[in-house]
């Protein structure tokens, strides 16, 4: 007896699915290297990205994580971060000093030595890592503080000699301000590779013996895919709030809003203060998941207020943005922290947003009627005066019904009225209209 058609094509339709997931589960766990590129000034949003990527080429087979570095230096707070993270990676971090005329000043520096190789293209320079102080107020200047200085100097020389480099150039780097080209990096074994592309470092790299968190680890990085991450939208958020010159109009716009405000309120320019001082904050360094859960307990505190208090939709409108913002923010974009496949948690994800996206929605739409119906006339005002039409004999004193625009209401007369008469609404005790005997003929309302 021969199968029918459509329970053959049933099993061809299960075996292709599982050759399918077999070819996608064998590409994913072939050995790889992750790009990073940080380019620009290192910021919140920098080290965000870099904490991403680790904890993604952990969960996956990644052999290593390339940092292409062109930036002239960021955030002591950042840096410092990013070099955590590398220190507690299991995958090794090779930092590259790329493009031809990229620099790794200051930040790039301390990051190029804390690395576990250390690579430069030609025509790239290395150092000047003086610290500087930086105000919104006052500018920047360099920082001579004794034990500021000390201490960056001692952390930046523990990392080179811990990765077998040249301690003297590591001190001279934030001392005397020095400057080393690819060349000279490599001639004084500030670096290990001089190569003019990724591909190149990458195989430069293969059977070096590094240390990591898990231990010895032997580089296996020829023949591997090299693969560039991609930055999830949570982080393009940060990198736009990060921006030292957005951060400090942030911070400057939100203080005077905010005192501006406090001294006239109701224009809601302590609302759009706030929110500036909040994300100037953020992109400043402060902890992005702190941030995070202020916009969004701000933002339901506004909505509640926009229940309570006459308005025209501000204090919903901003609260939803609050929110909005806040959860981007707080959401983690990465399914590394989930033992499921990242397609998954990529439509959960979606799931999630579109659910708040909705709420939000329709907090709006209640917010749209709440102002609605607060521009309404008062009910009592409209019922006076007006001719309903009795329902059911009313004797005086009592109560009964009656019809007023195709609606039943529940009146109160101190005449007797009898089904069809008409009366004259003369006021409202609470539910209860009020009637007094109509000047009208008797007829009834349709």
């Amino acid at each position: 007896m021969k199968p029918r058609p459509s329970l053959a094509f049933f099993f061809l339709v299960i075996f292709l699915s599982f050759q399918a997931a077999a070819l996608a589960v064998q590409a994913q766990a072939s050995p790889q290297v992750l790009v990073v590129k940080l380019s620009g000034p290192i910021t919140s949003s920098t080290a965000e990205m870099v904490t991403e990527a680790t904890r993604s080429a952990e969960s996956d087979a990644t052999s290593a994580i390339v940092l292409l570095i062109d930036t002239p230096g960021g955030l002591l707070s950042a840096t410092m971060t990013i070099i955590d993270t590398i220190e507690r990676s299991t995958v090794p971090f090779i930092a590259y000093v790329y493009p031809a005329g990229a620099r790794a000043w200051s930040a790039g520096a301390f990051i190029l030595m804390a690395s576990h190789v250390a690579a430069m293209a030609p025509h790239t320079v290395v150092g000047s890592s003086q610290p500087v102080s930086y105000s919104p107020l006052g500018g920047s200047e360099p920082i001579t503080d004794s034990k500021t200085v000390n201490a960056l100097t001692a952390f930046i020389v523990e990392r080179a000699r811990a990765h077998g480099r040249n301690e003297t150039a590591a001190r001279a780097f934030i001392g005397q301000n020095l400057n080393l080209n690819a060349d000279e990096a490599l001639a004084q074994g500030v670096i290990e590779i001089l190569a003019p592309s990724v591909t190149e470092v990458v195989a430069a790299a293969d059977g070096r013996v590094v240390q990591t968190y898990a231990g010895g680890v032997i580089l296996q990085t020829e023949h591997v895919r090299i693969e560039e991450y991609g930055v999830s939208v949570r982080i393009q958020i940060l990198s736009i709030i990060s921006d030292p010159l957005l951060a400090s109009m942030a911070l400057l716009v939100g203080l005077y809003a905010v005192i501006f405000g406090i001294s006239s309120p109701g224009y809601g320019a302590e609302i759009i203060g706030a929110f500036l001082l909040i994300t100037g904050l953020i992109g400043t360094g402060l902890n992005v998941s702190l941030g995070s859960l202020i916009l969004v307990l701000i933002g339901a505190i506004l909505m509640i207020a926009e229940a309570y208090t006459p308005g025209f939709g501000l204090l919903g409108g901003a609260g939803f943005v609050f929110i909005v913002l806040g959860s981007l923010l707080l959401i983690p974009f990465e399914a590394t922290r989930w033992m499921i496949s990242p397609e998954w948690y990529t439509v959960f994800l979606m799931g999630i947003l579109s659910v708040s996206l909705v709420i939000g929605a329709f907090t709006l739409f209640m917010v749209y009627k709440i102002v609605r119906a607060r521009k309404l006339k008062p009910a009592v005002g409209e019922f006076v005066g007006q001719i309903v039409e009795v329902i059911e004999e009313i004797q005086p004193g009592a109560t009964g019904y009656v019809k007023w625009r195709g609606e039943y209401w529940k009146a109160r007369s101190d005449n007797l009225l009898r089904p069809g008469d008409t009366a004259k609404v003369a006021g409202k005790d609470g539910p209860v209209l009020l009637l007094s005997a109509s000047e009208e003929p008797r007829t009834s309302i349709v």
